[in-house]
């Protein structure tokens, strides 16, 4: 059983339900999990073509996404930051003493095996414990 379990969020899949219920079946009494979603900023080329506006209504949408998600869902902390995905959860966990991370992963496609995916860097670069959800399809 794990005291601080870090579950990362991509608040666009229907995954985050799973990945909430694994954390919260591998979670020791008193311990306590965050839900992390990292909000990636456009990049450099593509943020000159965006209006500040548009960039910070995008990071309001996940915000409130997320705490919809995390609503009424006892001993769950949100957090939302901005950052490269797989690095801001390796640097989060570490930063913060996590023992366990929870993380999905979809099917991995051809491009997976090549760039790696989210779950993948995490796996291969965190000092924790982690347990990766793969989607059904």
């Amino acid at each position: 059983m794990y005291k601080k379990i870090l579950v990362p969020m991509a608040l666009d899949h229907g995954i985050s339900p799973e990945t909430l219920e694994i954390a919260r079946n591998l979670l020791a009494d008193g311990g306590d999990i965050t839900a992390l979603h990292v909000h990636e900023a456009p990049q450099a080329s593509v943020s000159a073509y965006l209006n500040e506006d548009v960039v910070k209504a995008a990071r309001d949408h996940a915000h409130d996404t997320l705490m919809k998600k995390t609503k009424g869902l006892e001993g769950v902390a949100p957090v939302l930051l901005t950052g490269h995905t797989a690095r801001t959860i390796i640097d989060y966990a570490h930063e913060h003493g996590f023992d366990c991370v929870v993380i999905g992963s979809h099917k991995p496609g051809l491009s997976d095996f090549f760039l790696g995916s989210t779950a993948a860097r995490v796996v291969r670069h965190c000092r924790c414990a982690v347990h990766v959800q793969r989607t059904r399809d």
